[in-house]
């Protein structure tokens, strides 16, 4: 199996959704402030930013963290953290907003999630960004090709202040926030989780090696898919979700939980992997089990792969 076990600790978790007043002042302000509607993966971004799922994060990385973050996988007060939270805008928005401005944020439908008073707005170097963050510029990495080509040039950061969460209508009962299946752990009397990350079909290997993990260091076991944004062609989360249902049928009786994670992954591999784990944390989890190639988006055209497949395997093991 070859599998490593990384053991976090507990942390304080980020709870950004304001009361009902704080609220309601910022949808009196939002009448004539800017929005600006999230693009998919800043929905997830600020879905984990809120519950506390990114943590310590207090918002959207100013410059400051954001280099910090590219060069040495830390923030500036230290913390790991190895992947950039931003939010890109392109020009022709970031031109009409200012310091001290009040930037609404968006779902599709234009309903109000959150509120940003902009502090900071600048232009990235988004090909250091890819270096840094994914050992490569090449395109045919999909992360890569995002950031180059889907990814607005101008990032905004500045007080993030959640009015309410994004709203789901699938699979709602395994929606858990990380306060919740915290308090859920406590309940039901789990001391040591560890956690699977996946993104795929889970398959008679996963479920042996699952099985094998947990009772390896007398831990419950946290299926935790991801069902934000994955790699382009992979099935799609409504499918794997049913699929994990009927699968946890046949663990052991109360050993498992299944609870979903609004990601938007990166493909980025080992920093990926990293911050697999540090999520994980914050969700309760105690151990996390990472994979062979963890995170990594295959191989290029020439048939190379992008990462060594124990790379992320081996930067855990620097960071656990």
């Amino acid at each position: 199996m070859n599998d490593n076990l990384v053991s976090p600790h507990g942390g304080h978790l980020v709870n950004l959704l304001v009361d009902e007043d704080r609220a309601a002042t910022l949808h009196e302000l939002a009448k004539t402030s800017p929005s600006w509607d999230l693009t998919p993966r800043q929905l997830c971004d600020l879905e984990l930013l809120l519950c506390g799922g990114f943590s310590p994060l207090q918002g959207f990385m100013g410059k400051a963290d954001y280099d910090s973050v590219c060069d040495s996988m830390r923030l500036t007060d230290g913390n790991i953290w190895p992947m950039p939270i931003v939010l890109d805008v392109p020009e022709d928005v970031a031109k009409n907003l200012s310091p001290g401005m009040l930037l609404c944020l968006r779902d599709a439908e234009g309903v109000m999630l959150a509120g940003l008073t902009i502090e900071e707005i600048w232009q990235a170097d988004r090909e250091r960004e890819a270096l840094n963050v994914y050992g490569t510029d090449n395109a045919e990495h999909a992360g890569v090709f995002h950031l180059l080509n889907n990814t607005h040039p101008y990032y905004i950061s500045g007080k993030l202040e959640g009015v309410q969460a994004p709203l789901h209508y699938d699979f709602v009962g395994s929606r858990i926030t990380p306060q919740d299946l915290r308090k859920d752990f406590s309940r039901m009397g789990w001391r040591r989780v560890v956690a699977f990350q996946t993104r795929n079909v889970m398959h008679r290997a996963h479920y042996a090696l699952t099985v094998k993990a947990a009772k390896s260091v007398e831990a419950n076991l946290l299926v935790h898919p991801v069902v934000g944004l994955t790699k382009p062609g992979d099935v799609d989360h409504y499918t794997r979700v049913r699929c994990y249902q009927e699968l946890l049928q046949r663990y052991p009786g109360q050993s498992v939980r299944l609870a979903l994670l609004p990601l938007a992954m990166r493909m980025a591999g080992p920093r990926e992997a990293v911050w697999h784990a540090i999520i994980r944390k914050n969700y309760g989890c105690t151990h996390f089990i990472v994979g062979r190639d963890h995170a990594g988006p295959g191989k290029d055209s020439k048939g190379i792969p992008f990462y060594d497949p124990y790379a992320a395997q081996e930067l855990m093991v620097k960071y656990e």
